[in-house]
């Protein structure tokens, strides 16, 4: 079993994913998803960052 390095906000982020997933269903592009899992985020009180950028080495 994996563990991760902050449980209880994986989980939260996970469950925030599948209430998403579930209102919304399947067949829409990434970006729908994505903007939904923002605003739902945002919502629930976390601080998120659209697109945010990051340097790959």
């Amino acid at each position: 079993m994996t563990e991760f390095l902050h449980k209880e906000l994986s989980e939260a982020i996970l469950k925030v994913f599948y209430e998403v997933y579930n209102e919304l269903g399947y067949g829409f592009l990434e970006n729908v998803y994505q903007n939904a899992m923002y605003f739902e985020l945002k919502s629930q009180g976390f601080k998120v960052e659209a697109q945010k950028q990051i340097k790959v080495y």
